[in-house]
This record gives C-alpha cells, structure tokens and sequence, in this order.
C-alpha cells in the first residue's frame, strides 16, 4: 500500500520511519518532508496548506493512506477535503481536530462533561480579561485561545508578566487571531505527562505514556518551546496515575466528543499535571501525534504502525492489541541559537552519520542546500533519540550521540529525564 505523510517535522520523520518497517508499505510520500525523511520516503514540494494539490497528488498516486501530522492542517479541515474525495485519511475531521484548534471549546467540553481540568474563565473582551486578571493572584496562566504553534501559553509567575502576556496576545496580537480569545486559568503545580493514545469513537488505545520539557532551558527555565525533549516510559510514575488518567479523562474525553457530535479518530494528545496530591488534571488535548513526544513513543512500538492506522480507519481498533517494548527511549532536541526566538538558517550540519544502534536522529528542521549538505532550517533542528534497557542507560547514549553533531549556534538542555532518575 502507498502512503501519504504530510508534514516535515520530527513528528513526520519518527511516522515514516516507523511506517517504512511495514511489510505492508509500499512507496511512502511526504509533503514536504525534510533532509532527514528524504533517505526514507519521497519528498514532494507541496506545503502542508496546500488542500487542493495535496488532493490532486494523493489522487493521481493512488495512495492508500494518508496520514496528517500537523496541528493547522488538520484544524482548518483538510481530512474533510480528501475523504470527501474519496481518500483514506488516518486524522480526525475539522468539528474533532477544535479539541485543539480551540482552548476555548477544550475546556467548555471538559467542563460540561466533568472531566478534570484546572479552574478557568474566558474572554474575548480585552478590558474584561484586564479586570478579571486584577481579581487574580500569581502565578497564573493565559493562553491564547487558537493555535500558536506551541507558544501561546504563559505562565506568569509575577502579575506583571500576566499583564504583558494579555496586552501581547489580545493587543498586539502576536499569534494573530489566535489571539482574539484568551484563556485565563489557574496555575496547576506538580509533574507533567503526556498520554497519547489512538481513537476511534468511543474505542481508546493508549500509547505508553511520556513526558516532555517544554522551557527552553536547564532546570526549567526560560521562556517556553514546542518541546525540548522528552522520555518514555515514566518509572517514577505509578502504573495506576497513568491508569487513572486514560480512564477519567482521555475515555470520557472520546465519550463526549461522540455525544457531541464530534467523534474523533486519530491521535488523541492529553497534556495532564499530576497535582502533588497524586491527582491527574488536564492541561490542553492536541489533535495530533505530540512532538517531540512521538520521537520516543514510537520506537518503543511493537505492534505495526500502519496495521494501527488502518484499524482507526477502517472502525476495527477496538480489535487490535498493542505491544511495546521494554527498553526505554529519551530524546534531547539540538535547537538554533536564538530559539524560540529569531534563529539563522541555512547552517551545515556534521557529525550526522552513525552506524549505532543504540540511538537514531529525528530530522525536524532540516534542509539539503544546491551543494547537497544537510543545513539547518528550523529552531528545533533535530531530536537525537537515544535507546536503552532504563532511562539512564538510553539518557547516556542520547547525549553521547548529541555531542558528536555540530552546527553553528547549536543548544540543548542537559537533564532531559533527570527527574526520572531522582
């Protein structure tokens, strides 16, 4: 079977190397890919916005699958265009994919249907958000109602900071109309984790849970990014928080979106905080596989990633059994100088080839340039995935394997899992 990924970020590159392992795959495309998907897939030069050509492209191809890895697409309904055509698309429809396209209907949804959550109140009005946040007391958090690429989320710790992070989102509009509506909600404390898990309708397989860094620098510090590593499993988590987690809110989160009129299929993302209480509370859902969390998921994945998508599609999931495996996997993001701020391009990257099994490379914003040499074309450049029986031996060979690549600018956080180990 052919396939289409589209996309061209770490997440597309751990979906296509994973998808490449199956018997049953044929030629896989992605659009647009990057340096890294190019020596797995064909790379064809199509942005991820292009509805239209994506279509004709698919179509003309033949493909018997497409699978959509980004957020935007898949908000402004690009499953709804291809299936509407006729295509197979493992992905959930424009009315599902609002569980991330809106913080605004998340936590409505949340809130109808008593699902845990932190406490909230919505705005579109920025003199009544003014008001409210002055009725408040640090730390708090605002979010920007719409898609911001994995930063329209402060967490001001001091009322100054909430201030400026409401005048810069409703006011100077930094992520556009994503900003038009704000989110004000209250500061959850505690561990984070991330469950993804594959949805059809009312039938939940959860992935092996994981947990991200999304600060930019050591110690949780710094402003924040889409994701600065992550590790899988979670050893210093009991088996029974995760457990809680997949039963009160990611199952009855797929109950009410198919009570509404919404069902969802595909990867379903629950960003959870686990309270010092040893309670689980929802921070945000995602419509999509996570990134950087999918680069440690998947390699841990027994069971055959297409015969998974193709169950989602074709209403059979509840039927499959996944497998994982024992050994751990963490991954340490090598980001651009300057991110998640303005960043350069176009930077040489060495030190790429390994024949190490212990570790592999994640292309997420790479280029070939006229000269054929991989460069750098994005802030989050590469996420070096290292494998091992427990998190310290897989943390060791990640970081040995992210030493040895260099690129101008080039920085990374040195405790990705360090919390694991403590």
């Amino acid at each position: 079977m052919d396939i289409l990924v589209i996309g061209g970020g770490g997440r597309e590159h751990a979906i296509v190397w994973a998808l490449a392992q199956s018997p049953k795959a044929g030629s896989i495309y992605c659009a647009p890919g990057n340096a890294g998907i190019a020596q797995l897939a064909e790379c064809v030069p199509i942005a991820v916005g292009e509805f239209e050509k994506l279509k004709a492209f698919a179509l003309e191809k033949e493909v018997g699958l497409v699978v959509v890895g980004p957020d935007d697409p898949l908000a402004d309904g690009i499953v709804d265009v291809l299936e509407d055509a006729g295509l197979a698309v493992f992905g959930p429809r424009k009315n599902a994919a609002e569980i991330e396209g809106s913080k605004t209907f998340m936590k409505d949804l949340l809130h109808k249907y008593s699902i845990p959550t932190a406490a909230y109140e919505k705005f579109d009005s920025y003199e009544q958000a003014l008001t409210y946040l002055r009725s408040q007391k640090a730390p708090i958090v605002i979010k920007a109602d719409g898609l911001a690429a994995g930063k329209g989320v402060t967490v001001a710790h001091t009322m100054e900071e909430a201030e400026q992070a409401l005048q810069d989102i409703m006011q100077s509009k930094v992520f556009g109309e994503a900003g038009s509506r704000v989110v004000i909600e209250e500061f959850l404390e505690g561990q984070e984790m991330s469950i993804l898990a594959f949805v059809d309708g009312e039938t939940v397989k959860p992935m092996s849970a994981a947990q991200d860094h999304k600060p930019a620098y050591d110690g949780d510090k710094g402003p924040n990014t889409g994701g600065m590593g992550t590790y899988s499993p979670l050893p210093h988590i009991p088996s029974s928080v995760i457990e809680e987690a997949v039963e009160q809110i990611i199952k009855p989160t797929a109950k009410a979106m198919v009570a509404e009129g919404r069902p969802f299929r595909g990867v379903l993302f629950a960003g959870l905080m686990i309270t010092p209480e040893g309670r689980v509370k929802t921070i945000e859902f995602n419509a999509r596989f996570g990134d950087p969390e999918t680069q440690v998921v998947l390699p841990r994945l027994k069971t055959d990633l297409l015969e998974v998508f193709l169950a989602a599609v074709n209403g059979t999931l509840a039927e499959l059994e996944l497998e994982w495996r024992e050994e751990a996997a963490v991954c340490v993001i090598l980001a651009s100088g300057g991110y998640p701020a303005s960043y350069p391009k176009g930077l040489p990257i060495t030190g790429l080839e390994s024949t190490d099994d212990t570790s592999m490379v994640f292309h997420a914003g790479t280029a070939l340039n006229a000269e054929g040499q991989v460069v750098t074309s994005g802030g989050r450049v590469l996420g070096v995935v290292g494998l091992g029986e427990d998190i310290a031996s897989a943390r060791d060979n990640a970081y040995q394997r992210a030493e040895g690549i260099t690129f101008e600018g080039k920085h990374f956080r040195t405790d990705i899992a360090a919390k694991a180990l403590k």
